[in-house]
């Protein structure tokens, strides 16, 4: 392919919201999954610092012409993104790692489905705007989906479902990026590049400290292929390119018409365990992913009162 017809092909796809809130609960799935699978193996802190560490330094040349171009705003804005980094970056996933060593995969996709909810509450609260109706009505279609592939079509399973430590953990942090979804819609405007480039950086910095007291307290890990293989996996896919897809997404949609894509998360975390873990594709896995997507095309319905409820920072394409 021509460098030109890429740059087209890029600008192309930085314009389509749906596919590129697509792909990021896609390669956020993974991320779960595998975060579960080294957990243990990689402690939470060294596998969220080196993450963003390593992601930032994939990004950096890419986004160095933008950052210095981009740096006025930022600097007029540090605070705001400095919170912004911390939250997004920091917090929300050395919390997420924490979670999967204290809960099981079943709790953890669960809690992951009140996603949209707590982007709802920010945006509400920080941005003021409202759910409309379809909204609401497409986020709970979505949300009975997902109950129907994590129970296994037996609603009344919930009931026996008990929270633990890690529980609760994995939604102090689900709460936190609905916090980050509605502030990096008032981020100054700057190039996409230079955004994830400065909150790469800023996150894995903050992380330093934590880093070097787990080290100290409760040691390094194995550089095993599969323990390299993971980190290579979460600094690319999880890190560079599910954030700037959802970044994008967010700003050509807003932040209501872009969580109830949360709930394809599950959606595609089952499907890698029918591939990958040799479950068997059942008549519940069908029935879920037809009302999750039901309801992601209900909630992210282009309506009048929806594109008056949105406010989406203009930026230049991501090409």
């Amino acid at each position: 392919m021509t460098p030109s017809r890429q740059r087209s092909v890029i600008t192309w796809l930085s314009n389509q919201p749906y596919i590129l809130l697509t792909l990021t609960p896609l390669f956020w799935a993974g991320n779960a999954v595998l975060g579960r699978g080294v957990a243990g193996e990689i402690p939470p802190v060294a596998l969220s610092f080196l993450r963003w560490a390593f992601a930032f330094l994939i990004v950096l040349p890419f986004a160095w012409p933008h950052l210095k171009r981009d740096w006025p705003a930022i600097r007029s804005q540090w605070k705001l993104m400095v919170a912004i980094s911390l939250i997004g970056v920091s917090a929300f996933n050395t919390l997420q790692y924490w979670a999967l060593e204290h809960t099981i995969a079943i709790n953890a996709l669960l809690i992951q489905s009140s996603g949209p909810l707590f982007v709802a509450i920010f945006s509400f609260i920080i941005l003021g705007v409202r759910l409309t109706l379809a909204q609401g009505i497409g986020i709970a279609v979505s949300l009975l989906g997902v109950l129907v592939i994590l129970l296994r079509g037996d609603l009344t399973a919930l009931a026996n479902l008990e929270l633990n430590k890690g529980d609760l953990i994995f939604l102090a942090a689900l709460a936190i990026f609905g916090l980050y979804s509605a502030l990096s819609v008032k981020r100054p405007k700057m190039h996409d590049l230079s955004f994830v480039g400065f909150t790469f950086g800023c996150g894995a910095f903050a992380l330093i400290p934590l880093f070097v007291w787990e080290q100290m307290t409760r040691g390094g890990f194995a550089l095993t292929l599969t323990n390299i293989s993971a980190l290579a996996y979460v600094a690319i896919f999880p890190s560079i390119l599910s954030y700037m897809c959802f970044n994008r997404g967010v700003t050509l949609v807003g932040t209501n018409r872009a969580a109830p894509f949360f709930h394809l998360i599950p959606v595609f975390g089952s499907v890698m365990a029918i591939g990958f873990l040799g479950e068997k594709f059942q008549l519940f896995h069908f029935a879920g992913y037809v009302l999750v997507i039901s309801g992601v095309i209900i909630a992210a319905r282009k309506t009048k009162a929806a594109v008056e409820a949105a406010h989406p920072v203009q930026q230049k394409d991501a090409a």
